[in-house]
């Protein structure tokens, strides 16, 4: 006696079509408003809770950007980091001007040109300028 297995697999699609074609129609029957109305609303909504999950993201990434800044110094002050990992001008800049100047007669006073809060870009151009690596920059100006 041989055994025949059927093929069932056609079926089991169409079963699956006519399912969800019924689904889509008692959807659009059921619906309590017409389609661009509820188009609208998903999308209002969407805007809504994308513009909570920005502001939420934006928080969080200034948290932990703070923290990350603040663990970072507290290394620094305990001594854990590299030398000349933090950017710390002391005393008078014009005196420093001058000293660097002696040093490195190739520097300029653009190259040297230093404004509050923008340490990073000082010690860029004197990376540049020099061809040394930004520890070696930061720990020489905070040794002047």
């Amino acid at each position: 006696m041989s055994y025949h297995e059927e093929d069932n697999s056609g079926k089991i699609l169409l079963a699956a079509l006519a399912g969800a074609g019924a689904g889509i129609i008692a959807g659009l029957l059921m619906a309590p408003d017409k389609g661009k109305a509820t188009r609208d609303k998903i999308g209002t909504a969407a805007t809504k809770y994308s513009g909570q999950l920005g502001e939420q993201l934006s928080k969080y990434g200034e948290d932990l950007d703070s923290k990350f800044k603040g663990y970072i110094e507290k290394l620094e002050d305990l001594g854990l980091t590299g030398a000349g990992s933090k950017l710390k001008l002391q005393g008078d800049w014009d005196t420093a001007k001058g000293k660097l100047k002696q040093q490195y007669a190739q520097l300029t006073d653009e190259d040297l040109e230093y404004a509050e809060g923008k340490g990073d870009e000082l010690v860029g151009r004197l990376q540049n300028k020099l061809g040394k690596a930004k520890g070696e920059i930061v720990k020489m100006l905070n040794d002047l």
